[in-house]
């Protein structure tokens, strides 16, 4: 199992190259941070920052979207990140959520989703690609290679995962829900005629390494009101008895709006209606045999990474801890079934 981190892009911006040369030192392969452009600093730039200042990671997007970026614009940030630090870049993409609802638009539609990263895919791995009736191919760009991970909760988005994605990112680490997405995209995958076990698994989820129960459930329920997002999306289309499991739609019943302004904080006020018993299921929380033993689980079902969010007042304890101890279990268990 690979280990990445998920950082926001708050000032200042050399506070997240910090925690990303810390992750790297630590042993995390990926550092990832959030693409929504009013809310926070504008992540490409703070990219190329993280790549001159570490050697190792891969970094990307978690995730950006199709409708506030131009599709060949982001492919040729891709393509420039490549040739200036080597292929160490990674996109995450999805529908659109933050970065597009705080300026009223709306997730694109599954269409437009497929295509972008058709398009993104093409142009970052220095291929050519039919695009508004036109043949586009970068001319400077030469052996760039990018893989395409799809962020995804609703039965349609997870169908287009198994068919185009070359991973899949779910942002919530409850085991049983998290079974029965990859096993979805998996099934999708091969009615494609692709070899699900090709695609990497990514989930994403608060990791707090802590003893007081109350304060790392109180840091990290801001992580239910977010995917409470999503869900309630799901349930518009679906209803609340849909294609997707009850125990992901049904704690969405006591949601009465959201506030963007507060999106992914620690402190954010009206996340109320998230109970613990989610909090736990949703994140890794407590000690570091805690976080083995779920992560455990977790890599029995197919996850190939997790990826942890550090929007919270424990940041380099975490990592230490990580670095020190979850990591090395991990890689010493699959060592050792190996």
């Amino acid at each position: 199992m690979d280990f990445g981190v998920v950082l926001q892009t708050n000032p200042p911006a050399a506070r997240t190259v910090q925690l990303a040369r810390l992750a790297e030192a630590h042993g995390f392969s990926h550092v990832w941070t959030f693409d929504s452009h009013l809310l926070w600093q504008e992540p490409y730039v703070i990219h190329s920052a993280i790549l001159a200042e570490t050697k190792r990671v891969t970094v990307g997007p978690f995730v950006t979207n199709p409708a506030t970026r131009d599709w060949t614009v982001t492919a040729s940030v891709f393509a420039t990140l490549n040739e200036m630090y080597g292929n160490r870049t990674i996109c995450g993409i999805g529908r659109g959520d933050s970065a597009v609802r705080v300026t009223n638009g709306k997730p694109v539609t599954m269409a437009e989703l497929r295509e972008s990263i058709h398009v993104i895919r093409e142009l970052a791995n220095s291929r050519p690609v039919e695009y508004k009736g036109a043949t586009l191919q970068f001319p400077w760009s030469r052996g760039s290679q990018l893989d395409v991970w799809v962020a995804a909760y609703g039965p349609l988005a997870l169908k287009l995962t198994g068919e185009v994605g070359d991973g899949f990112i779910l942002q919530l680490a409850d085991v049983d829900i998290a079974a029965w997405m990859i096993k979805t995209v998996k099934d999708a995958a091969a009615a494609a005629g692709r070899d699900p076990e090709s695609l990497s698994f990514c989930v994403a989820a608060p990791m707090y390494i802590g003893d007081d129960r109350e304060h790392m459930r109180d840091q990290c329920r801001w992580f239910g009101g977010m995917v409470g997002n999503h869900v309630a999306d799901i349930v518009a289309k679906y209803g609340e008895h849909g294609a997707v499991p009850e125990a992901l739609t049904d704690y969405i019943a006591g949601r009465q709006g959201y506030d963007y302004n507060t999106h992914g904080k620690a402190d954010n006020d009206h996340v109320d209606f998230v109970p613990d018993e989610i909090v736990e299921r949703f994140c890794i929380l407590g000690t570091a045999d805690e976080h083995i033993a779920k992560l455990e689980q977790l890599r029995a079902i197919g996850v190939t990474q997790f990826a942890g969010y550090l929007q919270h007042d424990n940041k380099e304890e975490t990592l230490r801890v990580y670095g020190e101890t979850v990591i090395p279990a991990l890689q010493t268990h699959v060592a050792a079934r190996s």
